[in-house]
């Protein structure tokens, strides 16, 4: 079968949509799927990724004359005009007709989808804001919400099927493997990671090492993992070293640092899920606005502690939070229990079952 996919990834946009676009794409390329990523916007070490798992990837033309005018929120996030990029689009798949075209991009709506279904037999959109119209076969939003269960029902054709909520999440496979071997934690905290996404545009790691820095943490290992564009590299390195910490840059060994973390400090995009499926009690800040109706119904759930967003999620912030938690481990364990029950690590098969793949 043949899978085009239609994501972006920059410092305004962050690497979550990519990635986890890509984490599908090798599990599709494992059962001998062919796999292509059309991008406008996609930073040389994304591109660089695509080439080393042998996905094809066909750059769209990054300066359109096309004005964009669009009612979508996040319209100028495409940097272009709909019309302009579902021309592009269809001229970068044409060369062949595609089972499914997966579309993961808050710029992109019906009006995109509907022109574009001509080169595709099916389409699969991945979305978490439920703000636009769509016209798909499949909608996926991994995320939790309290209002899962109705928040696409006038958004999406009749026929189409929803695959809402956490048990679709789309992991790496290491995470289904180190679930297996790890327990909700019980005991006192020894390992923290921090990690606030793969850019990290306001710098909220430099707040957890400030506020994990104040309180003394001499007798705890803190890893602390950044991508390789974020915009304070070198500060993030230097105060590492000054501290004591680990700083890992870029680093493929995501899943294993997760596991061995009593603790984490991170951001409430798609890494929640990732903490989750290893049991890891979290405090969590909202880096973008639509991690915030995330973060607040995990935190309501009890599967995490929610800082609050930019302005609110200060190091003194962040530090009170530490210490409530390193102070009481009975609330950590329950942290856990709660968020180790939300996801299982088979989010792919259940959506690969669904495509008929």
């Amino acid at each position: 079968m043949k899978f085009a996919f239609r994501v972006d990834a920059s410092s305004q946009i962050g690497t979550g949509h990519f990635m986890r676009c890509l984490t599908l794409a090798d599990v599709l390329k494992q059962r001998d799927a062919q796999i292509r990523f059309v991008s406008r916007h996609l930073p040389g070490h994304l591109r660089d990724m695509l080439a080393a798992k042998g996905h094809q990837f066909m750059p769209l033309n990054s300066s359109s004359s096309e004005a964009i005018s669009d009612d979508l929120p996040h319209a100028h996030w495409l940097g272009t005009s709909q019309h302009a990029d579902e021309q592009d689009t269809i001229q970068a798949l044409s060369d062949q007709t595609w089972d499914w075209l997966v579309v993961d991009h808050y710029a992109l709506d019906a009006r995109w989808e509907s022109v574009v279904r001509k080169i595709t037999k099916n389409i699969l959109v991945i979305d978490d804001i439920a703000d636009r119209q769509h016209d798909c076969d499949v909608l996926l939003d991994q995320n939790f919400y309290t209002d899962m269960d109705t928040r696409y029902t006038v958004k999406v054709p009749a026929h189409c099927r929803l695959l809402l909520g956490p048990r679709y999440a789309l992991l790496r496979d290491e995470f289904r493997q180190l679930r297996e071997r790890v327990n909700p934690r019980t005991g006192p905290v020894k390992r923290i990671l921090v990690f606030f996404g793969g850019v990290d545009v306001y710098n909220y790691t430099a707040r957890a090492i400030e506020a994990l820095a104040y309180i003394g943490s001499h007798d705890l290992h803190v890893d602390v993992v950044i991508g390789a564009q974020h915009p304070c590299r070198e500060q993030i390195e230097f105060k590492c070293v000054q501290h004591g910490f680990i700083c890992h840059v870029q680093t493929p060994r995501m899943a294993e640092l997760m596991a061995a973390a009593d603790l984490a400090i991170g951001a409430g995009g798609s890494a929640s899920w990732e903490r989750c499926c290893l049991g890891v009690p979290a405090l969590i800040v909202a880096s973008a606005d639509n991690q915030t109706d995330i973060a607040t119904a995990l935190d309501l759930f009890g599967a995490c502690i929610y800082l609050g967003s930019l302005e609110k999620a200060s190091a003194p912030v962040m530090r009170k939070g530490l210490i409530d938690l390193l102070n009481h481990q009975s609330r950590l364990a329950a942290l856990s229990e709660k968020s180790y029950l939300l996801v299982d690590g088979q989010g792919i098969d259940r959506l690969c079952q669904s495509l008929g793949y």
